[in-house]
């Protein structure tokens, strides 16, 4: 059953491995992106490695490592560039590659129509990667209350964002939980005071189950399983929390 029509529920998503996966093949367009611009190989894709798993942090401190010195704007632009054509590239020679999370579709299409949520993305990805992402996926980007990595160098800036400007359009938000699959996610949510759903579509839900995530899902298969873990996740338990 939905929840109360007077507690509106702003629901935020994460995108990679939460609304669609591709990771593996987006991280091979990133590196193959940087050797075909600046002839070399990627200093590090280990994302635990950074500071913040944001692509703007990211590829400073990628910059920073392999040339010791800061990004410019226009060769920002330009990576963005070569990286989108490139996952463009690979979406059509290879759309079995990129699949949303079961049912992720129809339950972001679900949430829209309902009037008790509203529905943010904040994603540590740059705009116009994830949305190539969405688009091939179905999901209507243009709905959604959007934040991306664009000029933010951390994943609570991009939350940040997306809390702001969804209260400027409804103002009574008494609910705020976000849709993650990572250890960043976690950490960003208890920094945060935010609940949590953990999403794990492969089944490993141990690894959020572990960090004191409260409620973990496989997919968006079961509408009411979601709803219900809406209603009751909890900020991840501090006390179960063990980043390495």
């Amino acid at each position: 059953m939905p929840l109360n029509a007077d507690a509106n529920t702003l629901i935020i998503f994460d995108i990679d491995g939460t609304l669609l996966y591709s990771n593996a093949i987006d991280s091979q367009c990133y590196a193959a992106t940087f050797n075909r611009i600046y002839g070399q190989a990627l200093p590090s894709l280990d994302l635990s490695s950074f500071s913040h798993v944001n692509d703007t942090t990211i590829f400073q401190e990628l910059i920073k490592a392999a040339f010791n010195r800061p990004v410019d704007p226009d060769e920002l632009v330009h990576f963005q560039d070569e990286f989108v054509k490139l996952i463009q590239e690979k979406r059509q020679s290879n759309p079995e590659d990129f699949q949303p999370v079961p049912h992720s579709k129809e339950m972001v299409d679900r949430l829209l129509h309902d009037d008790n949520f509203i529905v943010g993305i904040a994603t540590g990805g740059w705009e116009r990667p994830a949305s190539v992402k969405l688009a091939h996926v179905g999901i209507p980007k243009v709905a959604i209350i959007g934040s991306y990595a664009d000029h933010k160098y951390t994943r609570e800036a991009i939350l940040e964002e997306t809390i702001e400007k969804a209260r400027k359009v409804h103002s009574n938000i008494q609910r705020i939980v976000y849709v993650g699959d990572a250890p960043w996610d976690v950490r960003t949510c208890k920094r945060m005071n935010i609940p949590l759903i953990g999403i794990r579509w492969k089944g490993d839900s141990v690894t959020l189950s572990r960090l004191g995530v409260s409620h973990v899902l496989d997919n968006y298969t079961d509408y009411q399983a979601f709803l219900n873990a809406v209603k009751s996740c909890q900020v991840p338990d501090e006390k179960k929390v063990e980043f390495e």
